[in-house]
């Protein structure tokens, strides 16, 4: 009888090299990648970081150097100023309250900003006699008081009125309230130029009669309201025509 074979498994000493192949492919693979992470394209980077600069240089730029703030000079500049109609009735109002101190006339005297400029009015009995053009001498401390404010320049024109009732007058001298409400306009603009400084060439005489009552002429009292000479000082800033 034959003997049967008996083969011995042989054992395989170099499997651990299969493993190792596998880690060092992976490690491979790994530095790789390390290092294509790590190169940078230098162009790229200076283009992107410039950018990021430039969006953000208005939030991130040092502060300024720190300036001397004082708020006694400044003061002034954050109170607003008056407008020009209102100093001009102020200084106005001023005059006229220094002279009336001596002189009893503030019911014949008014003054009030207008839509272009500031409306001076005075009373008929306080500038003339009834039915005449010569000035009364009580009437010149007052022309001068508002001519002095007047001369100053805050004005640009200087348009001076002349009013009447509805009385009818025909003398000699006016035939009638056209003469008289323009001659009286005339005198008050003479005086203001010639004797307290206004400029003659911004200054201008007008006559109306009695076609621009400011009421109606049914009473004594309201006829005297109608006789006036008005003074328009008419502003540089105004919007409207009077």
């Amino acid at each position: 009888m034959a003997k049967k074979a008996h083969h011995e498994e042989h054992e395989n000493h170099e499997r651990w090299l299969v493993s190792y192949a596998d880690f060092i492919t992976l490690l491979f693979a790994f530095f790789v990648v390390m290092y294509s992470v790590s190169v940078v394209n230098e162009g790229k980077f200076r283009t992107v970081s410039e950018s990021i600069h430039a969006a953000l240089r208005p939030m991130v730029s040092p502060p300024a150097a720190p300036t001397r703030f004082d708020v006694g000079d400044y003061k002034s500049s954050l109170v607003p100023t008056a407008g020009k109609k209102v100093q001009f009735v102020r200084r106005v109002q001023a005059a006229l309250d220094k002279l009336n101190r001596e002189a009893k006339f503030q019911d014949q005297i008014t003054v009030t900003p207008i839509e272009r400029g500031v409306l001076i009015t005075i009373a008929e009995r306080l500038l003339f006699e009834s039915g005449r053009a010569d000035l009364r001498p009580e009437a010149l401390p007052v022309l001068e008081a508002i001519g002095e404010v007047l001369s100053l320049g805050a004005s640009e024109e200087i348009r001076i009125q002349g009013h009447t009732d509805n009385v009818p007058i025909r003398s000699q001298q006016f035939p009638s309230n056209w003469e008289l409400s323009s001659t009286r306009a005339v005198v008050v603009a003479r005086v203001l130029t010639e004797h307290y400084h206004v400029p003659p060439e911004r200054v201008s005489a007008t006559g109306f009669a009695e076609f621009r009552p400011v009421t109606d002429n049914l009473t004594a009292e309201h006829r005297a309201k109608n006789r006036r000479v008005e003074l328009i000082a008419v502003m540089d800033d105004a919007e409207q025509p009077l």
